[in-house]
């Protein structure tokens, strides 16, 4: 009986195809009710600007912020207790990071105790700053200072939601009621920032919701905030404008950020910074054009954990410059240490296919990238170049400490690019080229046979057994054999065969004449029933130093047949006279 499978049923598209699509697009509308949302301009005014981002290029990494500890921490099932924190905080400081926000400190007994762990066993190197986030709530912002009391600078991060939906449906205030919070929490925190003078405390303010909110009150309230505080260029406050909710195509949050760039008060006090969210899809895409449009700070998180779809992944950017050969002025050389202790803090698993981290990301399996793989390996080792151009690979995973030995994996989707290589990189073989397209055969017969990819250590095997076992133990094996150069100037090749046939064993003594010990064996080889003509041969060693095994192949035309034998041995004639006996033995 035939197999059955069972499907769930799909609501496939049947309503019209929309005047005037081209012939060649038979889309019809779905029942999805996208007519309940509207588009990002029919809910926020983005401002008209003379953009400048369009043709600007990233040529220094802008000051990166981890809100791992914070933003991250929020958005776990099991938020960090103590020692993953600190584990955290280490990496970070480790890595390079000199801001990091390392709590809500108002927010639970946890945050707030992890904050005075790192004032009391003095965690915090000197040129490090911690950010302390607090809603603008005056007891909550007095809790907060309390946190870092003893430190010898930190950030107080200040936010409320500004969104006209936010400020309607969750605060009930109208702007100036929402103002006058926002100023309240202000004064309050320059007032606590001047009782602390032991404490160099700067400010950060992020209206929440950015993206949605009407550009002419954001700046209102931001430009309000630098007089109050009174900012300048050795005390700068921070403006950070979060992509809270990802709205739209990246470019448009591009146009926000360039327009608040360009009508910002006292621009040179002021770090303009920016926190995407990932609910799109894009939000590297955004943090990446915000930098273009004036941005000089991102806070994000390490491989993208936060809320919902998660903060803008801070090791694809900063990874990214570094394939651009921009230094993204954090350490990312150890990505798998680095990746375990994240998973181990956040206890979320990175995906195999995350960019640059992933177990995945330097890997072919396909024939066609694998053999431009090895090529571009091979190349880049003949000519030394110091610039890293191999196809399919944007970086050197030597770079983050990964090794070449999972590059090119093989299954059923392989070639014989990337099976050659492996042999090569593994056991030094390197197989002639119509050789390959003969063990590719091979291997593709395995792997769909067996549904599963072939390691390398399977490689070897099954090499071993395609080619070099038939050499040695064929039914036709050579007992005993010796060569060497006659009067004339040709070789005599003289030797015991024996043969397997009809159930039993045949012994005999043979010998050839030929102008080389190999053409000498294939005369021998015919005195004993057995047709060859060698096609073509090819012999390397396999590694450096003496007692270095050869590697020896043979094409052969035996009995009409086209077929190869490889022969190994730390002599090269024996591995050679193994190739050509291989041969014979699998032709059958």
């Amino acid at each position: 009986m035939p197999t059955t499978h069972s499907f769930p049923t799909l609501r496939t598209p049947r309503g019209p195809v929309p005047a005037g699509s081209p012939a060649w697009n038979p889309q019809r509308a779905s029942s999805m009710p996208s007519h309940r949302y509207r588009s990002a301009f029919d809910r926020v005014n983005v401002p008209a600007v003379e953009r400048r981002w369009p043709d600007a290029r990233i040529e220094k990494a802008p000051l990166w912020v981890p809100v791992d500890l914070r933003d991250g921490n929020q958005a776990l099932a099991e938020p960090m207790d103590t020692p993953r924190k600190r584990r955290m905080f280490d990496l970070l400081v480790t890595m390079g990071f000199k801001e990091i926000e390392v709590g809500y400190p108002s927010a639970s007994r946890t945050d707030f105790d992890f904050v005075r762990h790192l004032v009391e066993s003095d965690a915090v190197p000197e040129d490090v700053t911690p950010v302390v986030f607090t809603p603008a709530r005056p007891e909550l912002i007095e809790r907060t200072f309390a946190s870092v009391a003893g430190l010898d600078r930190a950030v107080v991060h200040l936010y409320i939601p500004t969104a006209p939906v936010w400020r309607d449906v969750v605060l009930r205030r109208d702007r100036a009621q929402l103002w006058t919070t926002v100023r309240e929490a202000a004064e309050l925190m320059d007032r606590l920032a001047g009782e602390r003078s032991a404490t160099t405390i700067r400010f950060e303010f992020s209206p929440e919701v950015f993206v949605l909110t009407e550009p002419d009150f954001v700046l209102e309230v931001c430009n309000g905030l630098t007089a109050l505080w009174d900012a300048s260029p050795d005390r700068p406050v921070i403006h950070n404008l979060p992509a809270t909710v990802e709205i739209a195509t990246p470019n448009v949050y591009a146009d926000q950020i360039e327009y608040m760039h360009r009508s910002l008060d006292r621009r040179e006090s002021v770090i303009l910074s920016v926190h995407p969210h990932h609910d799109r899809g894009t939000g590297v895409a955004c943090a990446e054009l915000a930098v273009l449009a004036g941005a000089q700070r991102v806070e994000g998180c390490l491989f993208g954990n936060g809320e919902r779809t998660g903060n803008v992944d801070l090791v694809n950017l900063a990874l990214n410059l570094h394939s651009q050969g921009v230094d993204p002025m954090v350490d990312f050389s150890d990505i798998d240490e680095i990746r375990r202790t994240v998973e181990h803090c956040n206890r979320l698993a990175v995906p195999p296919r995350h960019p640059y981290a992933g177990d995945l990301v330097y890997t072919a399996f396909s024939g066609t990238h694998q053999d431009a793989i090895s090529k571009g390996f091979a190349h880049h080792e003949r000519t030394g170049s110091p610039t890293w151009e191999v196809p399919y690979l944007p970086i050197d995973p030597a770079d983050v400490g990964r090794g070449y030995e999972a590059v090119i994996r093989v299954n059923s989707q392989s070639g014989k690019g990337g099976i050659a290589h492996l042999l090569h990189s593994t056991h030094g073989v390197d197989l002639p080229g119509r050789m390959r397209a003969d063990f590719s055969r091979t291997v593709q017969r395995a792997t769909d046979e067996s549904g599963e990819e072939a390691t390398a250590k399977d490689l070897w095997e099954l090499f071993t057994a395609t080619y070099l076992t038939p050499g040695r133990d064929g039914r036709l094996a050579l007992e005993e054999w010796t060569t060497r150069p006659t009067e004339g100037g040709e070789h005599r090749f003289v030797c015991i065969l024996r043969t397997e046939c009809g159930g039993g064993e045949r012994t005999g003594d043979f010998e050839g004449t030929g102008n080389g010990p190999l053409s000498a064996f294939v005369r021998a080889l015919a005195g004993a029933g057995h047709e060859v003509e060698i096609l073509g041969f090819t012999q390397h060693a396999t590694s450096g130093g003496q007692d270095s095994p050869a590697m020896a192949y043979a094409e052969c035309r035996v009995g009409g047949r086209v077929v190869w034998g490889a022969g190994r041995d730390t002599s090269v004639l024996t591995a050679s006279v193994l190739a050509v006996l291989s041969a014979v033995n699998r032709a059958g």
